[in-house]
């Protein structure tokens, strides 16, 4: 089995390390204005990865915090996945070559999935799809639109095309520290073959216990922002019962 990865997220607006709730660029909060410096505070919390987003980036449709981004890379060693704005080649390149270890591409995944299929064959293992969904049905467009698609429905389009990993956001629970949808993220792995990153609702140390059962294996991990930053969540503890488990 192998070991279950904790990823903190910074979620990136107008410069700084937010949180929203659903989604809603209007009920963001700001917890750090230095997202370089949140980024080492995890690293030596002890996560072994980073989970960017670039929430401007997602309603632009390219990117909008690359400053930030940038600081953030030049002062870390561990691993960084990367989402929101990323809609054509040479952004995806791009990213790469400035040390992105994996990019998320979210709303091109549904508009172009070509385009996803074509990233994922130029650089193996190093894209991602982000599939966010509310009430089943994807949103696009950093959550503003939803489409018809359901999360099973996108994620079986890139089943051959070798895509890295599914990282599926309950937009319904994105925010509230109400707890993981541990069931509809499985409905999801077990339809495709691709690791599965659950997200969306962490709250407590018992989602981390949930994520340590048998029927959570197939998952490659899942992502905590808000119960990090306001507590709810000792990123120790979380980490030394992900290390016993392993």
């Amino acid at each position: 089995m192998a070991p279950v990865i904790l990823f903190p997220a910074i979620d990136l607006k107008d410069g700084r390390c937010v949180r929203l709730v659903q989604g809603d660029m209007s009920r963001a909060t700001v917890f750090n204005d230095d997202p370089a410096e949140q980024a080492e505070i995890f690293v030596e919390q002890g996560f072994s990865w980073l989970h960017v987003v670039d929430l401007d980036g997602a309603f632009a449709g390219k990117p909008v915090n690359a400053t930030a981004v940038e600081g953030i890379l030049s002062r870390l060693s561990i691993p960084v996945q990367l989402g929101g704005g990323i809609r054509n080649l040479a952004t995806v390149e791009g990213w790469l070559a400035k040390g992105v270890t994996r990019v998320i591409i979210g709303t091109a995944a549904v508009r172009d999935p070509g385009f996803v299929r074509e990233a994922a064959r130029r650089f193996p293992g190093r894209v991602a799809v982000g599939i966010d969904a509310w009430d089943g049905k994807v949103a696009v467009e950093g959550w503003a639109e939803t489409s018809e698609l359901t999360a099973q429905e996108l994620g079986q389009r890139f089943e051959d095309a070798g895509v890295a990993a599914i990282i599926y956001t309950d937009i319904a629970r994105d925010g509230l520290v109400q707890g993981l949808n541990i069931d509809s993220t499985l409905a999801l792995a077990r339809a495709v073959s691709i690791p599965v990153i659950a997200s969306g609702g962490l709250g407590s140390i018992r989602d981390i216990e949930r994520l340590l059962e048998p029927d959570c294996t197939i998952l490659e991990g899942a992502i905590t922002g808000r119960a990090l930053y306001d507590g709810r969540l000792d990123p120790r503890e979380a980490i030394a019962l992900l290390k016993r488990a392993a």
